[in-house]
């Protein structure tokens, strides 16, 4: 596992960081959650449906509207650990978060959150996914 991808746990997280978004991306759809320190849990958003820059205008509202702490990003990767396209397409994405927003980015090991979420009967799998991705992410917290 390469050093940006390290679990939670071990990344440190600072005590005063209490709220955070949460972003399962998708090349045309983006799962979305909120969700806080203390009470571990998340709520699932409505979806971003939309691609490139106009992903990082309804990106940008929401931090506005929420104005987190930090982001979690869900990041893919093969059963075996290993990476894929879509694993460095989620680091790219969490980078350009960084970089746009000026917020600190988790990143989460991803793997099954979709087909946990479809397990589950999830209308919105995307917002779903990512409320198991921050969920994931909180429960990791000290």
């Amino acid at each position: 596992m390469s050093e940006s991808a390290q679990s939670p746990a071990s990344a440190a997280v600072p005590a005063h960081f209490q709220s955070f978004l949460a972003f399962d991306f998708g090349l045309k759809r983006t799962g979305v959650a909120s969700g806080n320190r203390l009470l571990r849990t998340a709520t699932p958003q409505p979806t971003i449906k939309a691609e490139g820059d106009a992903r990082f205008a309804q990106v940008g509202a929401r931090i506005k509207e929420w104005q987190p702490d930090a982001l979690v990003i869900g990041v893919p990767y093969h059963p075996d650990g290993a990476a894929h396209e879509n694993t460095r397409r989620a680091q790219k994405f969490a980078r350009q978060l960084r970089g746009r927003f000026n917020l600190q980015v988790f990143e989460v090991d991803e793997r099954y959150s979709t087909t946990e979420a479809l397990a589950s009967g999830a209308r919105d799998a995307d917002a779903a996914s990512a409320c198991i991705i921050l969920e994931q992410f909180l429960r990791s917290l000290p």
